[in-house]
């Protein structure tokens, strides 16, 4: 994956227009070795100056041949619901998808892709706030109303700006290795990986109690103590609470289940031992928290698609 564009209407949404322009547009291959470079251009159906939601122009220099030529086509918020969009764009984004281009959209960009029918019999997502509108208008396609974004087949759908971040550094993620998505989130000073099927409200985190054990230090010690067989009653042991009220609060807090939010964790990090060590795959399972090479390599190919050792082959870190 190394040609990126960008696609604006009529009117571009600076800020979510912003979100993919961090993470694809700007290289950093100079900060680290792990980070990859990408030829990133931003296109419209009518270049020229193209207004924006915040009440500046840009100038767009490239058009759709840009679709016709890119890995990865980007949909930022797309402020234009209302108005039919133009054929020559819709066939142009129905034709990368038959190429075999990836495809991510950002917040309302979703309302494009169900335009083009490229959503139709698939999972997607949007906005909390556009959920509703996009299942009246678009029945065909299978809306999840309660996730940051989701991944069907070669289409990235995200909820709200942040969550645009969240898909872009997961796709980064799939294609260039954990190493490579944890520099740019360190570069871009975010969470390195939220899982997609977090929910998109997320409450604050509590505040710490008198006795040291508030979430966050709890995160932080959960992380550490990954190779643990760590239960809920653990945990909520831990916390001081019971563990029905640990279990709701932490789901308050995070926006998922202490089951999942490990789970993610320990496939992050057994991504990481992976790249980065020869460590074998029965012991990595085993640092990471799983117990053994099967239950790896099941989680391996239920949520990453693929085996430990083809992770390791397709993203170990040469430097």
């Amino acid at each position: 994956m190394q040609s990126v564009t960008a696609v604006v209407g009529g009117r571009a949404a600076a800020f979510e227009l912003g979100v993919v322009c961090q993470v694809f547009g700007l290289d950093r291959s100079d900060d680290s070795a792990d980070l990859p470079r990408f030829d990133f251009t931003v296109c419209s159906p009518g270049p020229g100056a193209v207004a924006t939601t915040s009440g500046f122009p840009i100038h767009v220099e490239h058009g759709l041949d840009r679709i016709r030529e890119a890995d990865l086509v980007t949909v930022p918020a797309w402020p234009e619901l209302d108005r039919p969009s133009p054929p020559p764009l819709l066939e142009a984004l129905r034709g990368a998808v038959d190429r075999g281009a990836v495809v991510l959209s950002v917040c309302t960009g979703a309302f494009l892709l169900a335009e083009a029918g490229l959503l139709d019999g698939r999972r997607a997502t949007t906005h909390w706030q556009f959920t509703g509108r996009l299942a009246e208008r678009y029945p065909e396609v299978q809306v999840d109303r309660d996730v940051l974004y989701v991944e069907d087949g070669p289409i990235i759908t995200s909820a709200g700006a942040s969550a645009g971040i969240d898909a872009c550094l997961h796709l980064v993620r799939r294609e260039f290795g954990s190493a490579a998505a944890n520099a740019l989130a360190r570069r871009m000073v975010v969470s390195a990986h939220r899982s997609g099927g977090q929910a998109q409200f997320v409450e604050m985190p509590l505040p710490a109690t008198p006795a040291g054990h508030g979430l966050s230090g709890l995160l932080d010690w959960m992380r550490a103590n990954l190779h643990q067989p760590l239960t809920v009653d653990t945990l909520a042991a831990k916390a001081a609470m019971s563990p029905r009220t640990f279990a709701r609060r932490f789901k308050e807090a995070t926006g998922t289940t202490a089951h999942r939010w490990l789970l993610d964790q320990r496939l992050q990090f057994a991504e990481q031992l992976l790249e980065r060590t020869d460590l074998a795959v029965e012991v990595v399972a085993e640092r990471a928290g799983f117990g053994s090479a099967d239950t790896l390599r099941h989680h391996f190919a239920s949520r990453r698609g693929i085996s430990p050792v083809t992770h390791r082959r397709t993203f170990r870190s040469t430097g």
